[in-house]
């Protein structure tokens, strides 16, 4: 069929749904949309089987649901309704929630039901609950959507209609500022860490910290440190902790109420927002092996199962500073020195990398100077993983990977990913020719054609999809919670493999004829060539494209790559 998407932004599920659904044979044009879109007038040039809202924050305009069929896809169980559905669920502390795809009509989140899905809701922030379960079962209920609207009989059921169900579906209000505000002289630390996660992507929860209004980002409990009720008591890699009525919270990220007139903030680690307000508070480094030590936030980790090492890492909305490049690159160094046979880099929930972070160098005093650091910090990552021949290196990607964080994954012998996660091999749209050594590790994984066409199209890939052009090695089918336990059952079936020391030898001399044949610095030294001129030239559309993309600025129209059919000189 001919598909039209239509969302508010090509963001984690809207990528998924055009992934999955090219998957299967579907034709797909997309617009993103404000509510001065003429919709209207841009749907005929599709000329649409079917349209379908992944994400969508504005209704869809009568002259066009009158006219095509139109699924909107609902994060909320049958009968819910509302522009916070997600937010809710994690704000009241609900054990199970669902998505539902219905018919858009004249009444939002009214129109009859498709199909809907249940999910589980695990104790994680409301991004990581929207990219994994409800992800997860929003593409299941909106695939039996398009399956069940292909078929031509079958026809979607009144919301009046439906019995009462299991879950709590019904109308709901915007979950505001008001709502989500925190006591932190009666608020025990679980109470503070549903309204945190309740807001952790966006908005956040607004509130008052050393003299200034901030929006406060993510939340993980803290077992062991305490003080007055909202007090600051450490610093953790850029995070600040805060005293809760019963024990503490780590905030990794803070972003600064917005002035009227001036550009709109960016969200920052915690501490490089403060900045000079902070006052002196103990830095307090988390034990990169933990042990039986009481609960506490890291965002690294190191652990062993006999001769596998598990090296994990989770840095919020994938980005990855100088600073956080660095410290993964000195606990890779150290997982090196231990005496396993397989090391897996990854391996959580969520995120595996998006490379650099815009944020930070968009907040710093000279951004090209710290876009230069940060591609050079991850370029030494990357080299480490690259010249690693004394064991295998896995790349467990439990969530998306996009730009340098897809080359840091690639950099491994093996990438294994699980069923759910959307790939962007790519650098283009940020303006950029990329670095990580991709010169050398994507095409000698899928062939040089194949790279400049996954360069030149900067589309998204299902981990299914990544398997069959050789991006990917192995794809598993689990859910979310599932994926940490997966790959520790195969990490250490690999390494008590018979041949695993025959692999690991003969993986050096591939690297040793590699070598010889062009050293891996030359492949640095031409990236990086590239990526300083761009870094360096105010000109260049990096500069803007950075800035629209971490403010939040929206797209001028639908971006050409997303329609290559309709792009003079695209196929």
């Amino acid at each position: 069929m001919r598909i039209l998407l239509i969302a508010g932004a090509f963001n984690s599920l809207t990528q998924r749904a055009y992934a999955e659904l090219t998957d299967r044979g579907h034709h797909l044009g997309v617009e993103l949309v404000t509510r001065d879109t003429p919709l209207a007038a841009l749907v005929p040039r599709h000329a649409p089987d079917l349209i379908v809202a992944p994400m969508l924050t504005t209704a869809v305009p009568r002259e066009v649901w009158s006219a095509w069929p139109c699924l909107i896809v609902h994060p909320g169980p049958p009968g819910d309704r509302g522009p916070s559905s997600v937010d809710w669920a994690v704000h009241l502390g609900a054990r199970r929630w669902g998505v539902t795809v219905l018919q858009a009509n004249d009444e939002m989140d009214a129109g009859d039901i498709w199909a809907s899905a249940e999910c589980p809701v695990p104790d994680v922030g409301k991004s990581d609950l929207y990219r994994n379960e409800i992800a997860d079962a929003a593409i299941e209920a909106l695939l039996t959507a398009v399956d069940r609207f292909a078929s031509g009989t079958y026809r979607p059921e009144p919301q009046h209609t439906l019995p009462a169900g299991r879950l709590p579906g019904r109308p709901r209000p915007r979950l505001r500022q008001d709502d989500r505000r925190i006591d932190w002289a009666t608020a025990p630390t679980a109470t503070v860490l549903r309204t945190l996660r309740a807001a952790d992507s966006r908005p956040g929860v607004r509130d008052r910290l050393l003299g200034g209004t901030w929006f406060l980002h993510g939340g993980h409990p803290e077992d062991t440190l305490t003080g007055r009720p909202g007090e600051l008591l450490a610093t953790r890699h850029g995070a600040i902790c805060r005293a809760t009525a019963d024990g503490a919270v780590w905030i990794p990220e803070l972003r600064a109420a917005r002035t009227p007139g001036a550009p709109a903030p960016v969200k920052l680690p915690a501490t490089l927002a403060l900045g000079d307000r902070l006052p002196p508070l103990p830095e307090l480094p988390a034990p990169l092996e933990p042990g039986d030590t009481p609960r506490t936030w890291a965002d690294i980790r190191y652990h062993e199962d006999g001769p596998a090492g598990f090296l994990r890492f989770s840095f919020p909305g994938g980005a990855m500073s100088t600073d956080q490049c660095r410290r993964l690159l000195a606990a890779f160094r150290h997982a090196r020195t231990r005496p396993t046979s397989v090391l897996i880099l990854g391996g959580h929930r969520d995120f595996f990398s998006n490379g650099i972070h815009l944020n930070v160098i968009e907040a710093a005093a000279d951004p090209a100077a710290e876009s230069w650091a940060n591609i050079n910090a991850i370029d030494d990552l990357v080299h480490e993983v690259l010249t690693t021949t004394d064991r295998l290196v896995v790349a467990a990607l439990g969530g998306n990977a996009a730009a340098g964080g897809a080359m840091l994954a690639l950099a491994a012998d093996e990438v294994w990913c699980r069923s759910a996660a959307v790939l962007n091999p790519h650098y283009r749209l940020m303006g950029l020719y990329g670095s990580e050594y991709w010169t050398y590790t994507l095409p000698r994984r899928v062939g040089a054609e194949t790279a400049a066409h996954l360069m030149d199209r900067a589309l998204p890939v299902t981990a299914a999809s990544a398997q069959r052009l050789g991006l990917v090695d192995r794809v598993i089918d689990c859910a979310a919670g599932e994926f940490g336990d997966r790959t520790g059952e195969l990490a250490r079936r690999l390494a008590a493999s018979p041949g695993i020391q025959a692999r690991i030898a003969a993986k050096k001399a591939r690297r040793d004829g590699d070598e010889a044949r062009r050293p891996l610095a030359a492949y640095r030294e031409d990236e990086l060539a590239r990526m300083r001129r761009t870094f360096f030239d105010p000109e260049a559309p990096y500069h803007a494209l950075r800035r629209a993309f971490v403010r939040k600025e929206p797209a001028a129209g639908t971006p050409a790559h997303l329609n290559p059919a309709a792009a003079p000189g695209r196929g």
